[in-house]
């Protein structure tokens, strides 16, 4: 079995025998040229790791990246990704933010791939980056305050065979 993904300029394969690694690279290499074949350590921010037993994904260092960004290191974690009774709207009367000072921060979408269970959080903060206000920087803070409590989570792929992901 052989699994491939293709993003932008990097191609990802995982395959579980390396007599079929060998050969996919060989085939991918007459039409591609492919500079280095290496066991797979990072991916778009997420760092993997490779064990005999299993394959873990983690964001961490992506995660304390953003609390640095947003000056929120000393701040407490919060249990749940939302503020409960919270109505976002772009009708609210709180002042706009400047687009240029938080837009790179939006880009904690990146978290979803290791954390869909904060995916539909994150949205309901993310429909408003066009024109965000104080209240949505907020409702994205409470995200990142929630992150800070999961910071040590990641993504377990067990080995039930020989399956190694490759860059």
């Amino acid at each position: 079995m052989i699994i491939i993904e293709v993003y932008v300029d990097d191609i990802l394969f995982a395959c579980d025998d390396d007599k079929s690694s060998q050969k996919f690279v060989k085939e991918i290499q007459k039409e591609f040229q492919m500079y280095i074949i290496v066991e797979l350590t990072f991916f778009l921010r997420l760092k993997i790791s490779q064990l005999d037993e299993a394959i873990f994904i983690f964001d961490t260092k992506y995660i304390k990246q953003i609390l640095k960004n947003f000056k929120m290191e000393g701040y407490k974690h919060v249990t749940i990704p939302m503020i409960i009774g919270c109505k976002l709207s772009t009708m609210d009367d709180t002042k706009e933010v400047d687009q240029r000072l938080s837009i790179n921060d939006w880009i904690l979408f990146y978290v979803t791939y290791s954390r869909t269970y904060v995916m539909q959080a994150l949205w309901k903060v993310a429909i408003f980056q066009a024109t965000p206000k104080d209240t949505h920087v907020l409702g994205l803070k409470i995200k990142i305050r929630y992150l800070k409590g999961k910071i040590d989570f990641g993504l377990c792929y067990p080995k039930r065979n020989e399956l190694t992901m490759t860059t």
